[in-house]
Order: C-alpha cells, then structure tokens, then sequence
C-alpha cells in the first residue's frame, strides 16, 4: 500500500468507526467492542507496515490541499517519533477496548462509549502525525472535546461532571494559549510546515517574539500534560470509566503535552528560559505528584498524583538542554505507559470486583485474586524502579542526567538529592498500593461480598503489557532499542548521542542512587505504616496546594464578574438592549479610523442623475416613515418599509446589477408577507396621555435613538463612499469579471463569485439561515397569542384539530378560505411560480437568477397558498415538510463541495463536463449547479418552516391573561 494512503487511513479509520459506532445498537456489546478493536488492531497494522521505509531513514509524507491561499494544506508526516508514538497509541487502544468490552456494565451506553473512545484514539493520532502547526492545534481541540465526553460518561454523577467541565476548562484555556504560540511560531519560521519549522530552530531562538512563543506553547503543553501549576484537573479527571483512564494516562491525553516538547525541542530547546521554565515545572509536579501520591485514599487517586509524578520527571528531562537527557525521556514515555495502564486496569478490576477503591477498606485480595495481585505488583515494581523491570533503566538514566544537568554546586548537589528524594516516594506510594490492596488479612465488609478474579479476557491485556514490562527490563535493546533509536534519530538526527541499554553499568554513582530510593521508600513507607495509621488522612503539605480550591474559586469569581457586567449592560427591553450593541459596535469600528483617519479614494465621481435623485429621496423618505410610524401605526409602518425595499431594488437595477435588483424584490415579497402575518399576534399598541411620565420618558428614549441612528448611518455612509472611491475596489472587479469564466464556468459574475470564488461564505450563510428558520420554529411552538390579539382559535371555533394532533380527520371537509375566486387562481399559480423557480435556478450560473432568488420565488408560492387556502386546507392536501428541504439543501452544498474536493481542486471549487444525452444532445454540466440547487432548497425549506410556524398559530389558545 503507498505510505500516503496508509497514513491517510491510519487517521481516518477511528473517525469513521466511530461514526460507525454511534449508530449500533445500545445491545451490541460485542460488535462495538470488535468494530473499536479492529480499528485499533489495524491502524497498528498500518503502522507496523511503514516501518522498513522509517527504519531506512524516509520521512512519510502525505498531503491534501486545505486552505491553499493561507498557505495551509492537509499534511501528515510520519519519522522515527510519530511511528512509535502511533503505535503505541494504537496498540494501547487495542489492549484498552478488550479491556472495556468486560469493565462495562450490560446497563452502560456502549455505544455512546467506544464512538468517543475511537474519536479519542484519532484525535491523538492526529496530533501525532500532523504534518503543520495549525492543523496539530485542530487535534489537540479535539482531545480536549473528546475527553470530556468520556470523563463525563457517567454524567448522571455529580464528580464526573465536574472533573469533566475541570479538564476541559484547563486544558481548552492551554489550547487557546497553544495556538497563539504556534501561531507566532510559524510567523517567525515563515511556514506553518512542521518540516521547515524543526529547520528553523537557530532563527527562532534568536527571535525577540521567543519567550512569548516559548511561555503560550509551554501553557499548552503543561495544561495537557497536568505539570504543575496546572496539575490539579487530572486526579479529579478520575470519575472517568477506568477505561477511559488507563488510554488518557498511558498513551493520549497527558502524553500529548511532553509528546510536543519533544517534537519541539529542536526548535525551541538549548536556551536557560527553556531550561528554568521546563526544568522548573517538571521538577515542581515530580516532587509534588509523589508527596501527594503517597498520602491519597483512592487507588485511581493514587496512580493520577504518580502520573503528574512521572510526566514530571519526563519533563524535567526535557528541559536539561541535553540529548542524553532527550533519549531518556523518550525512554520513559515508552516504560510509563506500559505499567500505568497495567496499575489502572488492576484498579478497575478491584473497583469490579470488590465495589470499591478505598485504601482504607481494601486488604488481603491476593488470596482471592492472585493473578491480579501478580500483574499489579509487578507493574507497581516497575514504577518503583526495581531492577530487571523497565522502569528501573530509564529511571537510571535519569539519575544519570540529573547529576551533570546543572551547573553550580546548587543545581548540581540540589537536582540529584531532589530527584532520589522524588524516587524515594516513588517506591513508597508503589509498595503502598500494593501492600494494603492484596496483602495482610482479607477485608470482610465489601460492598459486593467476597471478590474473584475477573474474565480471562479482562486480565490478558494487562498480563500482555506486565509481559512487556519484563522483557524490556530484561532485553531492553532487543526489544525497546530499535524503535527508541529511530525516535532519537528523527529528532536529533546527526547529533544524536551514543547511548547503551544495558541493565549492569557497574557500581555507579546513578546506581547508588538507585539504591538509595529503593531502600529509603521501602523505610519511608514502613514508617508511615506503623505510625501513621496506614491511610490517616491528606498530607498537611497538600492543603495550600489545593488546585481545585483555586480553581473553583476563580469560577466563582468569574461568574460574579459576569453577573454584574450582564446586569449592567442587559436590560429586558429589545431598545435598550440594540442600543447599546450599536454604539458600542460604532465605538469599535471608530476607533482605528480615529487613528489612521479616513479620506476619500482619487476614483472620479459620476455626475449625478435627476431621476435616480428622486429615487433615492422617496426611498429615504419611506425610511424615514417608517421609523417615525413603527410605535403605534406597524401597518403603515411596515407598507412603507416595503416601500424603502421597492426603491433600493431599483437602485440595484439602475447601477446594472439586475441579480441583486431580483433579489432584493423577491426578499421584500416574503419578508413583507411574513411581518404580516406575525404582526396580527401583536398587541395594539395604544398612545398615552402627552403629560404621563412613562411618555416623556419614551419620546426622550426615541430622540436619543434618533441621535444615534443619524451618527452610525452617517459614519457608515462616509466610510462605504471612502471605500467605493478607491482603486483597488475597481481593480478587485476586473479581477472577477476576467475570471468568472475562464476559472468559474459561468457568465454571471455575481454568481459565480457565490458559488466559487466566495463558496465557503455562501456555504456557512445558507448554514446560519438554516439554524435562525429552526430556531424561530423552536420558538414559535412555544409561543401564545396574547387575549387581546385573538378572540376565539379558528380550531377551536370549527371544531377541528392540528393535521397530526387528536381529532383530525384527513376526510373532513376543511374550509377553503373565504375568497373563492383568488384562491382558485393562487392554486393555479402554485405550477406557474415552480416552473419560474427552477428557470431562475438552472439560468444563473450565466444570466440573473440562482438559487437564492429562485428559493424566494417559490417560498412566495408557499406563502400565498397559505395566506388564501388555510393551514389547514394546504397540509391536508400537501404536506411541505420544510425540514427535510433544509436538511436535503445543506446536503447538497455540502456535497458539492466535498465532490470537488475528492476529485482535487479546493472544496467547492466548480468541476465542469460535457455530457450528450439522447434526444436532448450536449448539455453542459457543472458542480455548482449542485450547489446551487442546495441554496435553493435551503431557502425554500427556511422560508417555509417560518411560515408553517406563524400559521400555526391560528389553531393554539390564547396565552392566558
């Protein structure tokens, strides 16, 4: 298979399975667990597939256009670093679905469980294989997403939703903060490329944006991988499905962040900043992590503060500033993943088996489940860095690091005793869980009795990664080393160091270290043992540490912050509230004219027409009645602002612009009919005495309205003229009259600017019309008539009901409407204006009309029938269904972009072809027909969907008084 499409697949596959996924059946417990694991098993088939060409040195790469005028394409790149974190992540996802298959309960929604498992393990593997910055930012986003919905799985507890809103507040702030510093990344490398950016480092650490760079992708980073002060979201991230836990810790979430250190560490490593900035946040959650660890009462809680621990380490030895130090962290990623998924698989199935996770109440289950017991205790052993298990090679390695890391006698006595003070609560907090979950006597009060051990196929992925943990201890450079190898050299390239796996280096000074962490934990731990109690509560340190304290603190203090900005500047009345939107909208759009100024263009004016004045004076007029009626006289009011409409139509036709010209009269036909038929629900509106205060209040509320009107339409029309006289407003347009055919397809400039050059506009205009139809039909249902406004429902006065409500009968004898005579020629109409609709359509790709205006054409057909035949008249005979033409018209744009994109231009570019029909001959075909034709739905099924809500109405009672 070609490494591009392999890649391709390898990202693709666990988004279309997840798709997949949500649509099973809640009762599918054993298909969604082989479609997930069969996703995973064969994006590490892929994987493992591309590993002759990595190993020969080939960096993979794939690429589709994405945004091209931004210089910004689709782009997957896989080296030595991204194939062995790929497969890990895949792998993990294997181990971890047969694994849930057995957690789960026949009660759990598995399908809603494994879609974003899957959505998950891809969003990872995109981060992994991004091939430019910008798109890494987009997966990242779409961890956080996707981990907050599966911390919040159990979203019927209170902790799950709570760890859940925590993890995304922290790490969607760090994400925000993460683009803005690949943003200024890729300003300085000139290219968003992660290939030209890794080439670049010397530019950007001479660069004076480097420290701010350095500070917002470090924000990023940390957040993601909990390094303190941004550690607190992830012990609360617990109330997750063990599950979910054992993939975040070992190969996704928290290894984003230190996974992108070291993507990054050619670029923006080898400076102090770099130094003090990682070393100290590394070294502040390695030393925090284990304190805390050793204290906490939940087993999941233990392994969380272990994980902020070991990350800890791993980004402490980021930060040295060296290639041995690059190699051991890379090391440590690998061993850290294997045995923390081992510990929390072993913790879910104790919280299975026995129906808790409390330390306190937890004792003697090796006698009842040794094989657990086995699994974790050498699991635990490997965290705890014992010899002839991986964990002790790389946590050697770092104590090797940690002694010529600094210079100085501070740094360079301070940084080994902190780091074997670090491994000495490793080994306590590891013997600890061990010790009080399966040894001593065995606990009798459990909440489900006696425990057992569970399914075979529960067990096997953790004996497999415990298996995995011995041989690497063991063999490590026949089993670890060629993949550590191409990691280290696809980062380093020519200056990677030599570097020995070898479990004896004689007695050294790292091996001392070594030593002393394990015999001190064990001491430490016997210590707390036999004079604390075992569990007796949190350690005294922790309390001023309390992240969550902090952050539910600054929760609240925002929400307070909101409250009062909200009841300053909201207000329940619809003119106080548009005020305020339009002055402050002016102020900001003022305030760059103020400083730059604001002139006129050198473009030559034309001469001023008699008539087109004229037109131009009624128009305003008609605004300007408009206005002055709306509060007491809305008919008139509304007649002449049809009447402001008619006039800016024709001005759109006396400048040759006949498209818009159509358009604007079609949008004024239904929108006036609209208002119309919404105005009858509206109370009247009856004028007070001249002397009541409440008057006077209104009219100094209007005269202020006036004011304000006047300076924004005066502003505005000041900067459209400064604007409209400038050339290259003039140059702009030449540029789409000579290209609308040759690069567009079509003759009519306007249109071929909507559907092709402006597609991607057109497409999230019609997308926004879609959501205001549905949102005003949301609504209306809801909605009451006011007592005043009706007297009896036409329902209730001819004893009928709803079409689809108790009591309608399909056979009763509906009324036709009062006017016979023009009902009988609407209906006659209703044929005329279809035809007219699809002559628009089909014609303005190359002449006026289009999908917009045709829509309106035939949503002013709907409309009439309406008006004439009743509600209940029409939907006896026709049934509309409004929804399914938005739906159908989204799809079909849609699709006509994607159709396009497959085929290779850019999305919704226009694909064209001759094709010969018979008895019809050679017709001329092009995508954006397509597209057009999904406006034209769209506009249909919105207009219509409003209406069916305002007609609606006539059959509810009124809201009571």
């Amino acid at each position: 298979m070609e490494s591009g499409i392999a890649l391709a697949l390898i990202i693709l596959l666990p988004f279309v399975g997840s798709l997949c996924a949500a649509f099973l059946p809640s009762n599918a417990r054993n298909a969604e667990a082989w479609l997930a694991g069969l996703v995973a098993l064969a994006c590490a088939a892929l994987t493992l597939a591309q590993y002759d060409q990595v190993a020969d040195g080939i960096v993979l790469r794939a690429a589709v256009p994405w945004l091209p005028q931004a210089g910004l394409d689709f782009s997957l790149r896989m080296d030595g670093f991204a194939w062995l974190f790929a497969l890990l992540v895949a792998v993990m996802g294997a181990l971890v679905v047969i694994y849930a298959r057995y957690y789960l309960s026949p009660q759990d929604p598995v399908p809603r469980f494994f879609a974003f498992l899957l959505a998950f393990m891809g969003s990872m593997l995109g981060i992994v294989l991004s091939g430019n910055l910008i798109q890494l930012a987009v997966f990242w986003e779409l961890t956080s997403f996707s981990s907050f919905m599966l911390i919040a799985y159990w979203y019927h507890r209170l902790d799950a939703r709570q760890g859940a809103r925590m993890a995304l507040t922290v790490t969607a702030a760090g994400g925000f903060c993460l683009l803005a510093g690949v943003i200024m990344l890729g300003t300085i490398a000139g290219s968003y490329d992660l290939e030209r950016v890794l080439r670049a480092g010397d530019a950007v650490r001479a660069h004076s944006w480097y420290p701010a760079t350095l500070v917002l992708i470090l924000l990023g980073a940390l957040s993601k991988s909990a390094q303190f002060p941004l550690q607190f979201w992830l012990p609360h991230a617990m109330a997750a499905p063990t599950p979910v836990s054992a993939y975040l810790h070992s190969a996704t979430m928290v290894k984003a962040g230190v996974f992108l250190l070291a993507r990054l560490w050619p670029v923006l490593a080898g400076t102090d900043l770099w130094f003090g900035l990682v070393c100290g946040a590394g070294l502040a959650s390695l030393l925090l992590g284990a304190v805390a660890a050793l204290f906490e009462r939940d087993m999941k809680g233990v392994l969380a503060y272990s994980t902020i621990s070991h990350l800890g380490l791993i980004t402490l030895l980021l930060g040295m500033n060296s290639p041995l130090a690059l190699v051991a962290a890379i090391f440590h990623m690998m061993n850290h993943a294997t045995f923390k998924a081992t510990l929390f698989m072993a913790a879910g199935i104790v919280d299975h088996e026995a129906g808790t996770r409390d330390l306190r109440r937890l004792n003697g289950l090796a006698s009842v489940m040794p094989i657990t017991a086995t699994v974790a205790t050498v699991a635990a052993a490997a965290m705890a860095g014992v010899p002839l298990l991986n964990g002790f090679i790389s946590k050697e390695m770092f104590f090797a690091e940690a002694i010529f890391a600094g210079e100085g006698p501070l740094l360079r006595v301070g940084l080994p005793a902190m780091a074997t003070l670090a491994g000495v609560f490793s080994v306590a907090y590891s013997l600890r869980l061990v010790h009080q979950v399966f040894f001593g006597p065995l606990a009798r009060d459990l909440p489900r009795g006696a425990p057992q051990e569970p399914a075979r196929w529960m067990l096997a992925p953790g004996v497999l990664l415990v298996l995995a943990c011995l041989l690497v201890g063991i063999l490590p450079a026949r089993t670890i080393g060629p993949g550590l190898a191409l990691a280290v050299r696809s980062i380093l390239g020519a200056e990677t160091p030599a570097y020995s796996l070898v479990i004896w280096h004689g007695f050294t000074l790292p091996l001392a270290m070594s030593l002393t962490a394990l015999v001190g934990g064990v001491g430490l731990y016997l210590l707390r043992y036999f004079y604390g109690q075992r569990a007796t509560g949190l350690s005294p340190v922790r309390a001023p540490l309390d992240g969550r304290r902090v952050f539910d603190i600054l929760i609240v203090v925002l929400h307070r912050v909101a409250e009062r900005m909200v009841r300053f500047a909201s207000s329940r009345r619809q003119q106080s509230q548009l005020f305020l939107i339009v002055s402050m909208a002016f102020v900001v759009g003022a305030l760059p004219l103020l400083a730059g100024g604001l002139a006129r263009g050198n473009m030559r004016l034309m001469p001023v027409d008699p008539v087109y004045l004229l037109f131009w004076f009624v128009g305003c007029s008609c605004a300007l009645g408009a206005a002055v009626q709306a509060k007491f006289h809305r008919l008139a009011a509304l007649i002449m602002l049809g009447g402001a409409g008619l006039f800016t139509g024709l001005s759109f036709a006396w400048f040759a612009a006949p498209d818009l010209a159509l358009t604007q009269i079609a949008v004024e036909v239904v929108t006036l009919v609209l208002l119309l038929l919404g105005l009858r629900w509206l109370p009247r509106r009856v004028e007070s005495d001249d002397t009541d205060r409440s008057t006077r209040q209104a009219r100094i509320r209007r005269a202020r309205d006036l004011v304000v009107a006047g300076i924004v339409g005066s502003g505005l029309a000041a900067l459209s003229f400064a604007m409209l006289t400038r050339a290259p407003l003039d140059r702009l347009a030449r540029y789409y009259v000579e290209r609308a055919l040759p690069e567009g397809g079509g003759r009519n400039v306007v249109n071929v600017i909507l559907v092709d050059f402006r597609g991607f506009d057109t497409l999230g205009e019609i997308t926004v019309v879609a959501i205001v139809a549905l949102t005003v039909y949301a609504l209306l249902r809801r909605f009451r008539p006011a007592p005043e406004s009706i007297e009896v429902p036409r329902a209730q006065r001819e004893g009928v009901a709803l079409p689809g409500g108790r009591g309608f009968e399909p056979q009763a004898q509906l009324p036709a409407g009062d006017l016979m005579i023009p009902a009988v020629l609407v209906r006659l109409l209703l044929p005329m204006a279809g035809l007219v609709a699809v002559y628009l359509l089909l014609r303005g790709h190359n002449a006026p009309g289009g999908g917009f205006v045709g829509g309106l054409v035939m949503a002013t057909a709907f409309v009439t029938q309406y008006m004439v035949g009743g509600a209940m008249w029409i939907e006896w005979r026709m049934r509309v269904h409004p929804q399914n033409w938005v739906a159908l018209g989204l799809m079909a744009a849609g699709g006509a972009g994607a159709f396009a994109w497959a085929a290779g231009p850019p999305f919704l570019a226009s694909l064209e072809t001759d094709v010969t029909l018979p008895l019809v001959g050679e017709v001329h075909l092009s995508s954006a027909l397509l597209f057009d034709f999904g406006v034209y739905l769209v506009v249909v099924g919105a207009t219509s969907l409003m209406l069916v809500a305002l007609a609606h109405q006539s059959f509810r009672s009124p809201r009571p008084g």
